[in-house]
């Protein structure tokens, strides 16, 4: 019987991608036949920025470093039940302390590279505590307290620069950066021309490192544990709030090391709002993934893709961008409904309808 029923679950799963996909590429060809763009062109013209040359196989490896970053980060936290919704604002405080450490301290390259992650890191940790402790101690509902201290730290690490540079308070938000980091800083770029640096390395190792976590370690239990459900993991001898605290600085140092990894390997200094949608892509990544690390790399590796290949359709088509992200963000909506619920809900209100119709003609 649990055969049948896992592969029922399989097949439902499989049907929900496979109707989200036909509906995405629907709706996707609609919005660029609406742009006055052939749909086929577009494809090519976005496949040709993924993987046509060896440029746009290191753009897609540029892009999915903080995909992947994003992606485990989310991963982490929804796994274990935890809404972490910060993470572009952990994000953003990690590539500022890796930034300030890059340009403002000189050591030895190698050693100067592993302090700024470090920096990063530990960013990150302290701007995921504040929720945690939040929650644990008034109750404060994490999803809207991350998703509100996102705001703030996009704001406030621009203020933070403006500070350190003294930077007129008017400057066009374009402007406001670090200084460049030492050269000691940098990660190695791999393929010459394009962003696409070592970060990869460090990318995949925590994917295998989070991955063994869950599968080898009592701690990855917990972690479990306390998403699958509080009450009976505190029943199991699990200390529940020093656990929740560790789910939240894990993503949170996730995040912070993310930031860290695009300042030294992309951009080499940090830039005001520099992150874009970063954070929201980790929070889709994992919702598609379904919380699974190593699905989160093939997804992000995806989602680099699409990033890639949509600078290169904006730049050979008239077609924006914005419209892969479009597609991006109705895909996951697509996958999140549950069809059998949908499908019941509806049986029920046509038989609801049924009803009601045969006691009107009753009546008449």
């Amino acid at each position: 019987m649990k055969l049948k029923r896992f592969d029922a679950d399989t097949l439902n799963e499989i049907i929900k991608y496979v109707l989200a996909f036909v509906m995405v590429i629907l709706i996707g060809a609609f919005l660029v036949a609406v742009q006055g763009e052939s749909p086929v062109i577009a494809v090519k013209a976005l496949f040709s920025g993924t993987f046509d040359s060896k440029m746009a196989i290191g753009n897609t490896l540029r892009w999915s470093i903080p995909c992947i970053m994003t992606g485990m980060a989310a991963a982490v936290a929804f796994k274990s039940g935890i809404i972490n919704l910060g993470i572009e604002g952990q994000f953003y405080f990690g590539a500022l302390a890796a930034a300030v450490v890059g340009y403002a301290v000189e050591l030895p390259t190698g050693l100067h590279t592993i302090v700024c992650i470090l920096a990063g890191i530990a960013a990150g940790v302290l701007y995921a505590l504040l929720p945690a402790l939040l929650r644990l101690l008034l109750k404060l509902d994490e999803m809207i307290v991350t998703m509100m201290l996102n705001y703030i730290a996009i704001l406030l690490t621009e203020y933070i620069t403006i500070t350190l540079m003294g930077i007129s308070a008017v400057a066009n938000p374009l402007s406001v950066e670090t200084p460049k980091i030492h050269d000691s800083a940098a990660l190695p770029i791999l393929i010459r021309g394009t962003k696409a640096n070592a970060g990869i390395f460090i990318a995949i190792l925590v994917v295998v490192g989070i991955a063994l976590i869950y599968k080898y370690t009592v701690k990855g239990y917990e972690l479990k544990q306390v998403g699958e459900s509080i009450r009976f993991a505190r029943v199991g001898g699990v200390k529940v709030k020093s656990t929740f605290i560790s789910i939240f600085l894990l993503s949170g140092a996730i995040s912070g090391l993310g930031g860290s990894v695009e300042v030294l390997g992309a951009y080499g200094k940090f830039n005001a709002g520099f992150a874009g949608s970063l954070g929201w892509d980790g929070v889709m990544i994992a919702r598609v993934a379904k919380n699974n690390p190593f699905v989160v790399l093939i997804v992000a590796l995806l989602w680099g893709m699409m990033k890639a290949g949509s600078l290169q359709m904006e730049r050979m088509t008239d077609i924006n961008r914005l419209t892969v992200t479009l597609v991006q963000a109705i895909f996951v909506l697509f996958i999140t409904v549950d069809y059998a619920k949908l499908g019941a809900g509806v049986k029920k209100l046509v038989h609801k309808i049924k009803a009601k119709k045969s006691v009107a003609g009753g009546k008449m």
